[in-house]
């Protein structure tokens, strides 16, 4: 797995899943729209943690810069 995420993806994604978990948490998201909030927070967590996002490979989407090595 390389690393297919750059650092402003990583943040967007956070902060995404940190506003669906508040959401959750006042009861503004409740019912199946609160599991659906929370598995995607989840995978947005867990894709940033790892710079991994496996649904960019088949569309070849790369936001990290590819060092070129000398």
């Amino acid at each position: 797995m390389k690393a297919n995420m750059g650092s402003a993806d990583r943040i967007i994604r956070v902060l995404v899943a940190l506003a669906v978990i508040t959401l959750v948490a006042t009861g503004t998201l409740s019912g199946i729209w609160s599991v659906v909030g929370l598995v995607l927070a989840g995978v947005f967590l867990l894709t940033s943690l790892v710079r991994f996002c496996p649904l960019y490979l088949p569309f070849g989407i790369r936001t990290n810069r590819v060092r070129k090595s000398a």
